[in-house]
């Protein structure tokens, strides 16, 4: 069962339409797949995703697949994945940072080790508490009109009525006015949330957040940006809507500063930036003691990435905020033959061995930098 290889292959896959975050547009997402395989041949898949090379963070494809080849690889040949928790716990030792990295390594252990047990990877996690969770989509036309025509007919074909829109980008006043006019449209049906990815200074956040939560915003997500922890909890103390926390909270010392001085008092979850599946439990039980609601939060991953977040959210007890793992239905295509399915508002979590999610190669040499 011991690991044999590991490799690493950076894909671009076109999506369906423009996705607009206040760093950057996505028209092509960038994801990184790993495979490990063992000594019999077994292979387990997992990915992450990144955003706009740099723009979003410092963990940028090209310097994940580096830092795995490099420096991480040494500490995979030849272990046996039964002890995945005890080989992140050497890595953690070894490699500093490099959340990403970390994330996808752990995760394609973690599903070689459940095919080769032939359970789903949410029995090596804990067990899961859902069957599946509430959905968001995010609403990106930047048109009014079009925006609520879509908010109406996905909520007529059930499939979101939980609604995020992207407000970091242009002028914030305009924009909190086109999400007042959505929350009018489709607020007695559905729930809006807002994501300003960091965009805001305090001035504006104190005016524009005033103006959602009269109107009906359900959650603010990331106003301000990652160093201003006093002005997230200075925004928390003055607003009764919930204010999340998303790109602040990474690692669990992150995490229980937040938790501790109330820098938010909600919180997203993406087991990419904090490190992996494992990290991924722990920042969830640190939020949970502190009493915050949880949001599963997306990178926008393939139906691979997918499947690997929606296995750990599924052991995780409540998500007051529910998920935004939409991402599958942003590509123009796919690198697995099956597809994570989506009924009735929610994501279904995935029960096949593993992650569920069956490998076409094909594909993924096609998206591939390196073929």
């Amino acid at each position: 069962m011991k690991i044999r290889s590991i490799d690493i292959y950076i894909l671009d896959i076109p999506t369906v339409r423009p996705h607009q975050l206040a760093m950057h547009t996505i028209v092509a997402q960038t994801i990184v797949v790993a495979r490990v395989t063992n000594e019999e041949g077994l292979e387990g898949w997992a990915e992450v995703a990144t955003i706009g090379g740099a723009s979003y963070g410092e963990g940028t494809p090209e310097a994940i697949k580096a830092n795995i080849d490099q420096y991480i690889r040494p500490h995979l040949i030849g272990k046996n994945p039964v002890y995945f928790s005890k080989i992140m716990f050497n890595i953690s030792k070894a490699v500093r940072g490099n959340q990403f990295a970390k994330a996808v390594v752990e995760a394609a252990m973690i599903d070689l080790l459940a095919k080769g047990k032939n359970v789903p990877a949410y029995e090596l996690l804990g067990g899961k508490v859902h069957d599946s969770l509430p959905l968001a989509w995010t609403l990106a036309s930047g048109d009014t009109g079009k925006d609520i025509e879509e908010a109406k007919e996905f909520l007529h074909q059930k499939r979101h009525k939980i609604f995020k829109l992207k407000i970091g980008k242009g002028d914030p006043y305009k924009n909190v006015d086109h999400v007042l006019k959505i929350i009018a449209a489709v607020g007695d049906q559905a729930r809006v949330t807002v994501d300003i990815n960091q965009a805001w200074d305090e001035t504006t956040a104190n005016y524009c957040i005033e103006a959602l939560q009269e109107g009906g915003v359900s959650m603010v997500e990331q106003p301000l940006p990652t160093w201003n922890y006093e002005g997230m909890a200075r925004l928390t103390a003055r607003f009764k809507v919930p204010i999340m926390a998303d790109e602040s909270a990474n690692s669990v010392h992150e995490v229980y500063q937040i938790a501790k001085h109330r820098y938010g008092n909600s919180m997203a979850l993406k087991p990419c930036k904090h490190g992996g599946l494992l990290e991924t439990k722990k920042v969830a039980a640190i939020a949970e003691g502190a009493g915050f609601g949880l949001y599963g939060g997306t990178m926008i991953e393939s139906s691979l990435g997918t499947a690997v977040c929606a296995s750990v959210y599924a052991t995780i007890s409540e998500f007051e905020f529910g998920t935004e793992l939409f991402g599958p239905m942003l590509f123009k295509d796919k690198i697995t033959t099956n597809d994570v399915q989506f009924e009735n508002f929610e994501i279904i979590i995935p029960d096949g061995p593993g992650f569920g999610m069956e490998i076409d190669f094909e594909k993924v040499k096609h998206y591939s930098r390196e073929y």
